[in-house]
């Protein structure tokens, strides 16, 4: 498959947008990172702020929420894949790359308010669906009744974007085993003599 220059400047803005954030990076680098004449940015974007829209569609669009939807899985099994991808996503990174969400929402401005309302929505809506499944687990008495699906999910967010930064610091899995082990703890309404057949 030829990637074309578009493609080019969308993947390298990618990875040093993880790497050194919205501000850390700029179009010159990008462009240097992608291989092509700086020119050639704008041919396709007409600032930074859209490629960075672009960029965070497509890791939006790579990250696995389907799991969220598979019915194959029971609820509280489709939530530990989902956010076990995001583990060995980082795992192959050699835990030095955070969640993209993350890292932009901490830089995020009212000088860039197109990546501010995006960064929003992409929140929002990974929320919801946690919250369908939180609310499906607890239908089939699989996630404790007890807690409210929306803030249990906007919690398991909050949680996981504070232990993504623990990692990169860290540079190790730790914080993501620990956050799953709390997590799942906190969502699985079996008693501990179901877990441990």
């Amino acid at each position: 498959m030829v990637t074309t220059i578009r493609q080019k400047i969308v993947t390298a803005a990618q990875d040093r947008l993880n790497a050194l954030g919205y501000s850390g990076c700029g179009v010159q680098e990008i462009a240097d990172s992608a291989g092509v004449p700086k020119s050639n940015f704008y041919n396709y974007f007409k600032s930074k702020e859209r490629l960075a829209l672009e960029v965070l569609e497509e890791y939006i669009a790579s990250s696995k929420r389907e799991i969220l939807s598979d019915p194959v899985l029971s609820p509280l099994n489709r939530i530990k894949a989902h956010f076990g991808f995001f583990i060995s996503r980082y795992e192959k990174n050699g835990f030095d790359r955070g969640c993209l969400i993350g890292n932009l929402s901490a830089e995020s401005s009212d000088n860039v308010p197109l990546l501010r309302a995006a960064l929003k929505d992409a929140l929002t809506s990974w929320t919801d669906l946690l919250a369908k499944v939180i609310e499906e687990g607890q239908a089939r008495n699989e996630i404790k009744r007890g807690l409210d699906p929306l803030e249990m999910a906007r919690f398991l967010i909050n949680s996981w974007e504070g232990t993504v930064l623990r990692m990169k610091l860290t540079r190790d899995r730790r914080p993501l085993d620990d956050f799953m082990s709390i997590a799942m703890g906190l969502l699985d309404n079996r008693d501990a003599s179901e877990l441990s057949t």
